[in-house]
């Protein structure tokens, strides 16, 4: 017997690109379809960092962080959420030891603010793209956040309203699966 198809998970979330707009795709869970941005090139079979394409694969979710001074009621969700806090970053420099892993500020090397101004990351989850299994250069912070206005693209990530985010939450737990279809 083989093993069970990921796709068939209740909690599997499936991204697909639309097919008018490559920086724009559908995110479906369960009987659930709403629209998303995705990275400003598309997507990639070949992520290197930098390259603002969105990494076809298959990725779970590990954890996620979330603004608790913006955001004060959240759905029930299954997810370990860590509250934001001014100090914490995320690094994406290739050549430096913490290469796609949170750091804590001040911190030189080249880096993500999670505490952004903006709001993308008020909920931010982050997909096991390059973290368990760490290659240099492969691609950094690849997480399903919030979107700008107008779902303008992303640099690599997977992007939804918050509205969508407070559906799709109490959907998932710590190892559902996120597939990226090309």
């Amino acid at each position: 017997m083989g093993g069970i198809n990921p796709l068939r998970k209740r909690n599997a979330l499936v991204v697909r690109t639309a097919p008018s707009n490559r920086a724009r795709g559908f995110v479906s869970i369960g009987a659930l379809t709403v629209p998303a941005a995705i990275g400003r090139s598309g997507t990639t079979s070949r992520k290197r960092e930098g390259d603002g394409a969105t990494p076809i694969a298959t990725m779970r979710v590990l954890s996620g962080f979330v603004r608790g001074d913006r955001l004060r009621a959240l759905p029930p969700t299954a997810l370990p959420l860590t509250r934001i806090a001014s100090h914490m970053l995320w690094c994406d420099d290739p050549g430096h030891a913490c290469y796609n892993r949170p750091v804590r500020a001040p911190f030189a090397p080249s880096h993500e603010v999670l505490a952004r101004a903006d709001g993308l990351y008020d909920i931010c989850l982050v997909l096991d793209w390059n973290v368990t299994e760490r290659r240099r250069h492969r691609g950094s912070a690849i997480f399903l956040h919030l979107i700008r206005p107008g779902y303008e693209p992303t640099a690599g990530c997977i992007a939804v309203s918050l509205r969508d985010m407070r559906r799709i939450l109490p959907l998932l737990r710590r190892g559902s699966v996120v597939k990226v279809m090309g």
